[in-house]
Protein backbone atom coordinates (compact mmCIF):
# COMPACT_ATOMS: atom_id res chain seq x y z
CA UNK A 1 0.00 0.00 0.00
CA UNK A 2 1.54 3.33 -1.03
CA UNK A 3 1.61 6.40 1.23
CA UNK A 4 -1.34 8.02 -0.60
CA UNK A 5 -3.59 5.03 0.00
CA UNK A 6 -2.49 4.86 3.62
CA UNK A 7 -3.47 8.49 4.09
CA UNK A 8 -6.88 7.85 2.51
CA UNK A 9 -7.51 4.90 4.83
CA UNK A 10 -6.38 6.93 7.87
CA UNK A 11 -8.63 9.85 6.94
CA UNK A 12 -11.58 7.51 6.42
CA UNK A 13 -11.03 5.85 9.80
CA UNK A 14 -10.68 9.24 11.47
CA UNK A 15 -13.86 10.50 9.83
CA UNK A 16 -15.71 7.35 10.84
CA UNK A 17 -14.60 7.64 14.46
CA UNK A 18 -15.61 11.27 14.66
CA UNK A 19 -19.09 10.72 13.25
CA UNK A 20 -19.93 7.71 15.44
CA UNK A 21 -22.53 7.66 18.21
CA UNK A 22 -24.83 10.51 17.33
CA UNK A 23 -27.54 10.95 19.96
CA UNK A 24 -30.74 9.04 19.20
CA UNK A 25 -33.45 11.39 17.86
CA UNK A 26 -36.30 12.04 20.27
CA UNK A 27 -39.63 10.30 19.94
CA UNK A 28 -42.84 12.03 18.89
CA UNK A 29 -44.53 13.92 21.71
CA UNK A 30 -47.21 11.76 23.34
CA UNK A 31 -47.97 13.72 26.52
CA UNK A 32 -48.99 17.35 26.93
CA UNK A 33 -46.32 19.53 28.55
CA UNK A 34 -46.74 22.58 30.79
CA UNK A 35 -43.82 24.93 31.48
CA UNK A 36 -44.54 27.47 34.18
CA UNK A 37 -42.75 30.33 35.91
CA UNK A 38 -40.06 31.22 33.36
CA UNK A 39 -39.45 34.52 31.61
CA UNK A 40 -40.63 33.85 28.05
CA UNK A 41 -38.91 35.64 25.17
CA UNK A 42 -41.36 35.22 22.31
CA UNK A 43 -39.00 36.13 19.45
CA UNK A 44 -41.17 39.00 18.21
CA UNK A 45 -39.99 41.66 20.65
CA UNK A 46 -42.33 40.61 23.46
CA UNK A 47 -41.47 39.29 26.94
CA UNK A 48 -43.81 37.54 29.37
CA UNK A 49 -42.61 37.48 32.97
CA UNK A 50 -43.76 34.48 35.00
CA UNK A 51 -45.09 32.80 31.87
CA UNK A 52 -47.21 29.75 31.18
CA UNK A 53 -46.34 27.76 28.07
CA UNK A 54 -48.32 24.66 27.09
CA UNK A 55 -48.00 22.41 24.07
CA UNK A 56 -49.45 19.15 22.86
CA UNK A 57 -48.82 16.97 19.79
CA UNK A 58 -45.92 19.25 18.85
CA UNK A 59 -48.03 22.44 18.75
CA UNK A 60 -48.21 25.36 21.19
CA UNK A 61 -51.68 25.44 22.77
CA UNK A 62 -51.19 28.32 25.23
CA UNK A 63 -48.69 31.16 25.60
CA UNK A 64 -49.43 33.68 28.32
CA UNK A 65 -49.22 34.72 31.95
CA UNK A 66 -49.16 31.99 34.59
CA UNK A 67 -51.79 33.94 36.53
CA UNK A 68 -54.35 32.97 33.89
CA UNK A 69 -56.99 30.62 35.21
CA UNK A 70 -56.67 27.83 32.69
CA UNK A 71 -56.58 24.07 33.11
CA UNK A 72 -53.10 22.58 33.21
CA UNK A 73 -52.79 19.04 31.95
CA UNK A 74 -49.88 16.75 31.26
CA UNK A 75 -46.28 16.82 32.46
CA UNK A 76 -45.43 19.95 34.45
CA UNK A 77 -42.02 21.63 34.38
CA UNK A 78 -41.28 24.27 37.02
CA UNK A 79 -39.04 26.82 35.26
CA UNK A 80 -39.15 29.57 37.86
CA UNK A 81 -36.13 31.86 37.50
CA UNK A 82 -35.26 30.47 34.08
CA UNK A 83 -35.82 31.68 30.51
CA UNK A 84 -37.69 30.24 27.52
CA UNK A 85 -36.79 31.01 23.90
CA UNK A 86 -37.92 29.86 20.45
CA UNK A 87 -35.31 27.68 18.75
CA UNK A 88 -32.58 29.71 17.05
CA UNK A 89 -32.34 29.50 13.25
CA UNK A 90 -29.04 29.39 11.31
CA UNK A 91 -29.45 30.44 7.64
CA UNK A 92 -27.20 29.67 4.64
CA UNK A 93 -24.92 27.12 6.30
CA UNK A 94 -23.29 23.90 5.07
CA UNK A 95 -24.13 22.04 8.28
CA UNK A 96 -24.31 18.32 7.65
CA UNK A 97 -22.47 18.74 4.35
CA UNK A 98 -19.00 19.26 5.85
CA UNK A 99 -17.60 17.46 8.88
CA UNK A 100 -13.84 18.10 8.93
CA UNK A 101 -12.48 20.85 6.71
CA UNK A 102 -9.06 19.17 6.45
CA UNK A 103 -10.52 15.82 5.34
CA UNK A 104 -11.72 16.02 1.73
CA UNK A 105 -13.74 12.83 2.05
CA UNK A 106 -15.92 14.50 4.68
CA UNK A 107 -16.74 17.57 2.57
CA UNK A 108 -19.77 17.45 0.31
CA UNK A 109 -20.76 21.12 0.15
CA UNK A 110 -19.44 21.97 -3.33
CA UNK A 111 -20.00 20.31 -6.71
CA UNK A 112 -18.22 20.76 -10.02
CA UNK A 113 -19.57 23.58 -12.18
CA UNK A 114 -20.46 27.26 -11.94
CA UNK A 115 -24.19 27.12 -12.74
CA UNK A 116 -25.62 24.18 -10.80
CA UNK A 117 -28.99 25.19 -9.30
CA UNK A 118 -30.16 21.58 -9.71
CA UNK A 119 -27.71 20.36 -7.05
CA UNK A 120 -29.89 19.76 -4.00
CA UNK A 121 -28.14 20.06 -0.65
CA UNK A 122 -30.86 18.18 1.22
CA UNK A 123 -30.11 14.73 -0.18
CA UNK A 124 -26.48 15.04 0.94
CA UNK A 125 -27.38 16.22 4.46
CA UNK A 126 -25.80 14.01 7.12
CA UNK A 127 -28.00 13.78 10.21
CA UNK A 128 -25.24 11.78 11.97
CA UNK A 129 -22.91 14.79 11.91
CA UNK A 130 -21.29 15.62 15.23
CA UNK A 131 -21.05 19.23 14.10
CA UNK A 132 -24.83 19.35 13.71
CA UNK A 133 -25.23 17.71 17.11
CA UNK A 134 -23.06 20.38 18.74
CA UNK A 135 -25.47 23.15 17.69
CA UNK A 136 -28.31 22.08 19.97
CA UNK A 137 -26.77 22.83 23.41
CA UNK A 138 -26.55 26.51 22.43
CA UNK A 139 -30.16 26.63 21.23
CA UNK A 140 -29.59 26.39 17.46
CA UNK A 141 -32.37 23.97 16.52
CA UNK A 142 -33.10 24.84 12.87
CA UNK A 143 -30.85 25.53 9.88
CA UNK A 144 -30.95 26.28 6.18
CA UNK A 145 -28.65 23.69 4.61
CA UNK A 146 -26.93 25.41 1.71
CA UNK A 147 -24.43 24.32 -0.96
CA UNK A 148 -21.31 26.41 -1.45
CA UNK A 149 -19.10 27.44 -4.38
CA UNK A 150 -19.72 28.38 -8.00
CA UNK A 151 -21.75 31.30 -9.34
CA UNK A 152 -25.06 29.56 -8.69
CA UNK A 153 -24.28 27.05 -5.96
CA UNK A 154 -27.45 25.01 -5.89
CA UNK A 155 -30.68 24.61 -3.97
CA UNK A 156 -31.01 24.84 -0.19
CA UNK A 157 -33.52 23.26 2.18
CA UNK A 158 -34.47 24.01 5.78
CA UNK A 159 -34.15 21.28 8.41
CA UNK A 160 -34.59 20.68 12.11
CA UNK A 161 -31.47 19.39 13.85
CA UNK A 162 -32.69 16.17 15.47
CA UNK A 163 -33.53 13.54 12.89
CA UNK A 164 -32.85 9.99 11.71
CA UNK A 165 -32.34 10.97 8.09
CA UNK A 166 -32.76 13.88 5.71
CA UNK A 167 -36.38 12.97 5.03
CA UNK A 168 -37.18 13.28 8.75
CA UNK A 169 -35.14 16.46 9.06
CA UNK A 170 -36.73 18.46 6.24
CA UNK A 171 -39.26 21.14 7.17
CA UNK A 172 -39.07 23.11 3.90
CA UNK A 173 -37.69 21.39 0.81
CA UNK A 174 -35.82 23.26 -1.96
CA UNK A 175 -36.66 26.67 -0.52
CA UNK A 176 -34.16 28.75 -2.47
CA UNK A 177 -31.38 29.18 -5.05
CA UNK A 178 -28.04 30.74 -4.08
CA UNK A 179 -26.25 33.20 -6.37
CA UNK A 180 -22.78 34.65 -5.76
CA UNK A 181 -22.63 38.07 -7.40
CA UNK A 182 -19.26 39.14 -8.89
CA UNK A 183 -17.18 41.97 -7.41
CA UNK A 184 -16.60 45.15 -9.37
CA UNK A 185 -13.16 45.50 -7.73
CA UNK A 186 -10.45 42.95 -7.06
CA UNK A 187 -8.26 43.02 -3.98
CA UNK A 188 -4.51 42.52 -4.24
CA UNK A 189 -2.85 39.48 -2.70
CA UNK A 190 -0.65 39.17 0.37
CA UNK A 191 1.85 37.23 -1.72
CA UNK A 192 2.59 40.30 -3.83
CA UNK A 193 2.32 42.70 -0.90
CA UNK A 194 -0.56 44.76 -2.33
CA UNK A 195 -3.42 43.18 -0.35
CA UNK A 196 -4.59 46.64 0.79
CA UNK A 197 -5.13 47.85 -2.76
CA UNK A 198 -8.18 47.43 -4.97
CA UNK A 199 -8.28 47.43 -8.74
CA UNK A 200 -11.30 47.49 -11.07
CA UNK A 201 -12.43 44.03 -12.11
CA UNK A 202 -12.21 44.15 -15.90
CA UNK A 203 -14.43 41.07 -16.14
CA UNK A 204 -17.24 42.44 -13.96
CA UNK A 205 -19.68 43.25 -16.78
CA UNK A 206 -18.83 40.04 -18.60
CA UNK A 207 -19.54 37.98 -15.46
CA UNK A 208 -22.88 39.74 -15.01
CA UNK A 209 -23.77 39.09 -18.65
CA UNK A 210 -23.13 35.36 -18.16
CA UNK A 211 -25.38 35.25 -15.10
CA UNK A 212 -28.18 37.14 -16.84
CA UNK A 213 -27.90 34.94 -19.92
CA UNK A 214 -28.34 31.86 -17.77
CA UNK A 215 -31.38 33.41 -16.06
CA UNK A 216 -32.91 34.48 -19.39
CA UNK A 217 -32.44 30.98 -20.80
CA UNK A 218 -34.01 29.49 -17.67
CA UNK A 219 -37.01 31.77 -18.09
CA UNK A 220 -37.32 30.90 -21.77
CA UNK A 221 -37.18 27.21 -20.87
CA UNK A 222 -40.34 27.64 -18.77
CA UNK A 223 -42.16 29.25 -21.68
CA UNK A 224 -41.42 26.61 -24.30
CA UNK A 225 -41.95 22.90 -24.67
CA UNK A 226 -38.50 21.34 -24.81
CA UNK A 227 -37.87 17.89 -26.24
CA UNK A 228 -35.11 17.33 -23.71
CA UNK A 229 -35.18 18.10 -20.00
CA UNK A 230 -32.58 20.60 -18.84
CA UNK A 231 -32.02 20.00 -15.11
CA UNK A 232 -30.35 23.37 -14.32
CA UNK A 233 -33.03 25.39 -16.12
CA UNK A 234 -35.80 23.30 -14.58
CA UNK A 235 -34.42 23.91 -11.08
CA UNK A 236 -34.72 27.69 -11.60
CA UNK A 237 -38.46 27.71 -12.31
CA UNK A 238 -39.54 28.38 -8.72
CA UNK A 239 -37.81 31.77 -8.89
CA UNK A 240 -40.17 32.94 -11.62
CA UNK A 241 -43.33 31.59 -9.95
CA UNK A 242 -42.37 33.01 -6.55
CA UNK A 243 -42.30 29.61 -4.81
CA UNK A 244 -38.56 29.93 -4.21
CA UNK A 245 -36.30 32.74 -3.05
CA UNK A 246 -33.08 33.92 -4.64
CA UNK A 247 -30.32 34.47 -2.10
CA UNK A 248 -27.73 36.85 -3.55
CA UNK A 249 -24.34 36.96 -1.84
CA UNK A 250 -23.16 40.52 -2.32
CA UNK A 251 -21.59 43.20 -0.11
CA UNK A 252 -20.70 46.47 -1.87
CA UNK A 253 -23.14 49.31 -2.50
CA UNK A 254 -22.76 49.28 -6.31
CA UNK A 255 -23.01 45.50 -6.57
CA UNK A 256 -26.11 45.37 -4.36
CA UNK A 257 -27.89 47.93 -6.55
CA UNK A 258 -26.77 46.19 -9.75
CA UNK A 259 -27.86 42.77 -8.51
CA UNK A 260 -31.32 43.80 -7.32
CA UNK A 261 -32.07 46.01 -10.35
CA UNK A 262 -30.91 43.53 -12.99
CA UNK A 263 -32.42 40.45 -11.33
CA UNK A 264 -35.79 42.14 -10.84
CA UNK A 265 -35.76 43.11 -14.51
CA UNK A 266 -35.74 39.38 -15.27
CA UNK A 267 -38.97 38.82 -13.33
CA UNK A 268 -37.49 37.54 -10.07
CA UNK A 269 -38.90 39.50 -7.12
CA UNK A 270 -38.36 37.19 -4.15
CA UNK A 271 -34.80 38.29 -3.31
CA UNK A 272 -32.71 38.13 -0.12
CA UNK A 273 -29.33 39.83 0.24
CA UNK A 274 -26.71 37.75 2.06
CA UNK A 275 -23.81 39.73 3.48
CA UNK A 276 -24.83 43.29 2.65
CA UNK A 277 -21.76 44.90 4.21
CA UNK A 278 -22.56 48.29 2.65
CA UNK A 279 -26.34 47.88 2.75
CA UNK A 280 -26.61 50.64 5.37
CA UNK A 281 -25.70 53.15 2.64
CA UNK A 282 -28.77 52.31 0.52
CA UNK A 283 -31.54 51.56 3.00
CA UNK A 284 -34.12 53.61 1.08
CA UNK A 285 -33.40 51.58 -2.05
CA UNK A 286 -33.74 48.31 -0.12
CA UNK A 287 -37.03 49.38 1.48
CA UNK A 288 -38.40 50.53 -1.86
CA UNK A 289 -37.69 47.06 -3.30
CA UNK A 290 -38.76 45.19 -0.14
CA UNK A 291 -35.39 43.42 0.24
CA UNK A 292 -34.41 41.75 3.54
CA UNK A 293 -30.76 41.29 4.52
CA UNK A 294 -28.97 38.40 6.21
CA UNK A 295 -26.02 40.21 7.77
CA UNK A 296 -22.70 38.44 8.17
CA UNK A 297 -21.21 37.60 11.56
CA UNK A 298 -20.90 40.62 13.80
CA UNK A 299 -17.55 39.58 15.32
CA UNK A 300 -15.39 41.12 12.60
CA UNK A 301 -13.09 44.07 11.98
CA UNK A 302 -13.99 46.79 9.48
CA UNK A 303 -12.85 46.11 5.93
CA UNK A 304 -11.47 49.59 5.19
CA UNK A 305 -9.37 52.06 7.15
CA UNK A 306 -11.82 54.96 6.84
CA UNK A 307 -14.77 53.01 8.30
CA UNK A 308 -16.01 53.11 11.88
CA UNK A 309 -14.06 50.63 13.97
CA UNK A 310 -17.33 49.06 15.14
CA UNK A 311 -19.18 48.97 11.80
CA UNK A 312 -19.52 45.16 11.65
CA UNK A 313 -20.79 45.13 15.23
CA UNK A 314 -23.49 47.72 14.71
CA UNK A 315 -24.50 46.98 11.10
CA UNK A 316 -27.63 44.99 12.06
CA UNK A 317 -28.76 47.88 14.26
CA UNK A 318 -28.21 50.42 11.49
CA UNK A 319 -30.36 48.37 9.11
CA UNK A 320 -33.02 47.60 11.73
CA UNK A 321 -33.32 51.26 12.69
CA UNK A 322 -33.83 52.07 9.00
CA UNK A 323 -36.77 49.67 8.80
CA UNK A 324 -35.06 46.78 6.98
CA UNK A 325 -35.98 43.19 7.85
CA UNK A 326 -32.69 41.79 9.17
CA UNK A 327 -31.38 38.37 10.20
CA UNK A 328 -27.90 37.23 11.16
CA UNK A 329 -25.94 34.87 8.94
CA UNK A 330 -22.73 33.47 10.37
CA UNK A 331 -20.31 34.16 7.53
CA UNK A 332 -17.49 32.00 8.89
CA UNK A 333 -16.45 29.17 6.58
CA UNK A 334 -16.13 26.96 9.68
CA UNK A 335 -19.45 25.29 10.36
CA UNK A 336 -18.67 24.72 14.01
CA UNK A 337 -18.77 28.51 14.53
CA UNK A 338 -22.50 28.40 13.85
CA UNK A 339 -23.02 27.42 17.47
CA UNK A 340 -21.98 31.00 18.35
CA UNK A 341 -25.01 32.42 16.55
CA UNK A 342 -26.77 33.58 19.76
CA UNK A 343 -23.66 35.47 20.84
CA UNK A 344 -23.56 37.40 17.57
CA UNK A 345 -27.07 38.58 18.38
CA UNK A 346 -25.90 39.41 21.90
CA UNK A 347 -23.12 41.53 20.42
CA UNK A 348 -25.68 43.56 18.47
CA UNK A 349 -27.61 44.14 21.70
CA UNK A 350 -24.36 45.42 23.15
CA UNK A 351 -24.31 48.04 20.38
CA UNK A 352 -27.61 49.51 21.53
CA UNK A 353 -30.27 47.42 19.81
CA UNK A 354 -33.09 46.42 22.14
CA UNK A 355 -32.34 42.95 23.55
CA UNK A 356 -35.60 41.42 22.33
CA UNK A 357 -35.11 42.95 18.88
CA UNK A 358 -31.63 41.44 18.82
CA UNK A 359 -33.18 38.08 19.66
CA UNK A 360 -35.54 38.41 16.69
CA UNK A 361 -32.48 38.58 14.39
CA UNK A 362 -32.00 34.82 14.94
CA UNK A 363 -35.64 33.83 15.53
CA UNK A 364 -38.70 35.68 14.21
CA UNK A 365 -36.94 37.79 11.58
CA UNK A 366 -34.95 34.89 10.17
CA UNK A 367 -38.10 32.75 10.05
CA UNK A 368 -39.81 35.49 8.00
CA UNK A 369 -36.86 35.79 5.64
CA UNK A 370 -36.74 32.02 5.09
CA UNK A 371 -40.52 31.78 4.73
CA UNK A 372 -41.14 29.46 7.68
CA UNK A 373 -42.69 32.00 10.06
CA UNK A 374 -46.08 30.28 9.84
CA UNK A 375 -44.69 27.53 12.11
CA UNK A 376 -41.34 28.60 13.52
CA UNK A 377 -39.42 31.56 14.88
CA UNK A 378 -41.79 32.81 17.59
CA UNK A 379 -43.72 31.39 20.54
CA UNK A 380 -47.34 31.75 19.51
CA UNK A 381 -50.40 29.54 19.83
CA UNK A 382 -50.72 27.25 16.83
CA UNK A 383 -47.03 27.30 15.97
CA UNK A 384 -44.51 24.50 16.43
CA UNK A 385 -43.32 23.78 19.96
CA UNK A 386 -39.69 24.28 18.97
CA UNK A 387 -38.17 25.98 21.99
CA UNK A 388 -35.73 25.61 24.85
CA UNK A 389 -35.29 26.48 28.52
CA UNK A 390 -32.08 28.22 29.58
CA UNK A 391 -30.70 28.88 33.04
CA UNK A 392 -30.10 32.50 32.02
CA UNK A 393 -29.75 34.93 29.12
CA UNK A 394 -29.28 32.78 26.02
CA UNK A 395 -27.54 35.61 24.14
CA UNK A 396 -24.74 35.67 26.73
CA UNK A 397 -22.19 32.86 26.54
CA UNK A 398 -21.79 32.95 30.32
CA UNK A 399 -25.44 32.18 31.01
CA UNK A 400 -26.50 30.28 27.87
CA UNK A 401 -26.96 26.98 29.69
CA UNK A 402 -29.78 24.86 28.31
CA UNK A 403 -31.57 22.41 30.58
CA UNK A 404 -34.34 21.37 28.16
CA UNK A 405 -34.99 21.68 24.44
CA UNK A 406 -37.90 20.62 22.26
CA UNK A 407 -38.26 20.36 18.48
CA UNK A 408 -41.87 20.02 17.34
CA UNK A 409 -42.68 19.06 20.91
CA UNK A 410 -40.09 16.27 21.02
CA UNK A 411 -37.85 16.33 24.11
CA UNK A 412 -34.44 16.20 22.41
CA UNK A 413 -31.05 15.23 23.82
CA UNK A 414 -28.56 17.97 24.64
CA UNK A 415 -25.66 15.53 24.95
CA UNK A 416 -22.78 15.84 22.48
CA UNK A 417 -19.22 14.69 22.07
CA UNK A 418 -18.16 17.89 23.85
CA UNK A 419 -20.45 17.36 26.85
CA UNK A 420 -19.23 13.78 27.18
CA UNK A 421 -15.63 14.98 27.25
CA UNK A 422 -16.51 17.72 29.73
CA UNK A 423 -18.09 15.22 32.12
CA UNK A 424 -15.19 12.81 31.76
CA UNK A 425 -12.55 15.41 32.61
CA UNK A 426 -14.61 17.06 35.34
CA UNK A 427 -14.68 13.66 37.07
CA UNK A 428 -10.91 13.44 36.65
CA UNK A 429 -10.20 16.89 38.08
CA UNK A 430 -12.74 16.56 40.88
CA UNK A 431 -11.14 13.27 41.91
CA UNK A 432 -7.74 14.93 42.03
Amino acid sequence: MNIYNKLIVFASLLYGSLTYAQQTPAQTQTEAIVIEGATAHLGNGTIIENSLIMFEAGTLTFVGDSKMKIARKGKKINATGKHIYPGFIAPTKALGLTEIDAVRASRDEDEIGEYIPHVRSLIAYNTESKVVESMRPNGVLLAQITPQGGDISGTSSIVQLDAWNWEDAAIKVDDGIHLHWPNSFKQGSRRTGDHNTFKPNENYQESIAEILTFIKNSKAYSQTVSKEENAPFKAMQGLFTGSQKLYIYVNKEKEIIDAITLIKNEGIDNIVIVGGYEAYKITDFLKQNNIPVLVQATHNRPQFEDEDYDLPYKLPKLLTDAGILVGIQNASADNFQTRNLPFYAGQVAGQGLDKEMALSLITGNTAKILGIDDKYGTLEVGKSATLFISEGDALDMRTNQLIKAFIDGRDISLETHQTELWKRYMEKYNAE
